[in-house]
């Protein structure tokens, strides 16, 4: 008999990072908990890191997952800014690989595709397609419904190939 797997997504931010657990069974998805992490602007970055770090460890410790999913950065025209995007979404897939667990990453494009079916929307059809895919879902903003809609795009892609291969490896 198969068990569900307990799936966390994370939207990796420096300010604000959003996460979102599910429970995955066939073709059966079930909300658990979703959140944001912040972190005080007004502090220094390895401060800032260090609080988002402390964070997800927390929601980990506490939400358990089996297996995480991260949305891979996009590169945007601030330099700086892209960079301490970077240094979050690296805090992201450190405290789950540091749990024991498989990462898996994807394209914002392949998060839309597979919860609104197509690769490009706003930010309404996400929140509005993870109410419809999750309808007990609660989230605190932005952050936490791209984290929910991560954990529903890995849901729907974990049997491929290549995420068994990453399993196995």
């Amino acid at each position: 008999m198969n068990e569900a797997i307990r799936i966390i997504g994370i939207d990796p931010g420096l300010r604000r990072t959003g996460w979102g657990v599910v429970e995955s069974l066939g073709n059966a998805l079930r909300f658990v908990a979703a959140g944001t992490v912040r972190s005080d602007d007004k502090a220094a970055l390895a401060v800032r890191l260090c609080q988002l770090h402390d964070g997800l460890a927390e929601v980990l410790a506490r939400a358990a997952p089996q297996e995480a999913a991260v949305e891979q950065t996009f590169v945007n025209k601030d330099a700086t800014a892209t960079l301490k995007l970077g240094q979050a979404r690296g805090i992201a897939m450190l405290v789950p690989a540091r749990a024991g667990l498989v990462v898996a990453e994807y394209a914002p494009n392949a998060v839309k595709k597979a919860v609104i079916g197509v690769g490009h929307g706003d930010k309404k059809q996400i929140h509005m397609m993870v109410k419809v895919l999750l309808p007990k879902a609660t989230f605190d903003g932005d952050d936490s419904a791209d984290a929910l809609a991560i954990a529903i795009c890995h849901a729907h892609h974990r049997q491929s190939a290549a995420y068994r291969l990453a399993l196995a490896g």
